[in-house]
């Protein structure tokens, strides 16, 4: 590179050799791509092909799609199991969501004692996934409750949320003070306060942690499997397992469209709030 006063003239070598570099970080971009997505894309080519093909080690795309998806779709009751799953993934969120607001609001803008301890212990409640707790959890649910069996049993036990709490408490910090004291002048209290002032500065965020608890609640697996019992009430994650027979024959066909299916929620969900999702987590003031 040559500098003649005030112009810049690039050398065909630099042209070169910055090209190369472009070429050489698609090139990286695409191979980690295909590497990501391989079991996706096995899966997908998988649940097209014939019974008789899906066990062989064949790569070539079959026709079959729709009639595996229609066997696991009616003879394994999975529109029955996607059902439930919404049905619990939008409650789980939409509870999440309207109580991670008013525990954040009271972080924010009240005054009460201990209440960095209390949000404290809020955090350290991230360090307690479902696991650990889930023999407690039973005993208060099954015995004690008489949930077990019902949506309520997979539902309200995870409507408190510590990262929503956690980012919503964040967010409401950025915002200015002046707000708070100027609606409270005009006689706004605190939930007005919230649903007309701190709500429409905060799409952003509710996209974000509902594309989170969303994908959460859709995925549920292991507190279903052992405190629902009723076929009928039971989630899509559990229904997939059901349809690997182990100790018979398993529609591998069946089993790969039915995984593929099972995907579209929770992708049609982040493909509508990607935008919230980016700009809720961006580090930014206009966050």
């Amino acid at each position: 590179m040559a500098v003649r006063g005030l112009e810049t003239v690039v050398s065909p070598a630099a042209g070169t050799s910055r090209r190369h570099r472009s070429w050489t970080t698609h090139l990286a971009l695409i191979l980690a791509v295909l590497i990501i997505s391989a079991p996706l894309l096995f899966a997908l080519i998988k649940s097209t092909q014939e019974s008789s093909v899906v066990i062989s080690p064949s790569m070539v795309p079959g026709t079959s799609f729709f009639e595996n998806l229609g066997n696991v779709w009616t003879s394994a009751n999975l529109g029955r199991y996607m059902f439930n799953s919404l049905v619990v993934a939008l409650a789980v969120t939409t509870g999440k969501t309207i109580l991670a607001l008013m525990a954040a609001l009271a972080f924010v803008y009240f005054r009460f004692p201990f209440k960095s301890v209390a949000f404290t212990l809020v955090l350290l409640s991230l360090m307690l996934p479902t696991e650990v707790l889930i023999v407690a959890l039973f005993d208060l649910v099954s015995r004690d409750l008489k949930w077990a069996n019902t949506f309520a049993a997979i539902i309200v036990p995870f409507l408190a949320s510590a990262t929503g709490t956690f980012l919503f408490r964040q967010h409401f910090l950025n915002i200015p003070t002046s707000l708070a004291d100027a609606a409270r002048i005009d006689g706004c209290g605190p939930l007005r306060y919230l649903t007309h002032v701190l709500i429409p500065m905060s799409w952003n965020t509710i996209g974000a942690l509902a594309v989170i608890q969303f994908v959460y609640g859709w995925d549920q697996y292991i507190w279903p499997l052992v405190i629902m019992q009723q076929d009928d009430k039971q989630v899509v994650q559990v229904g997939l397992r059901k349809l690997i027979d182990v100790g018979g024959q398993t529609d591998w066909g069946g089993v790969m469209a039915g995984a593929i299916i099972t995907m579209l929620p929770p992708l049609l969900v982040f493909t509508a709030l990607q935008e919230q999702f980016s700009r809720g987590f961006a580090l930014s003031e206009d966050k």
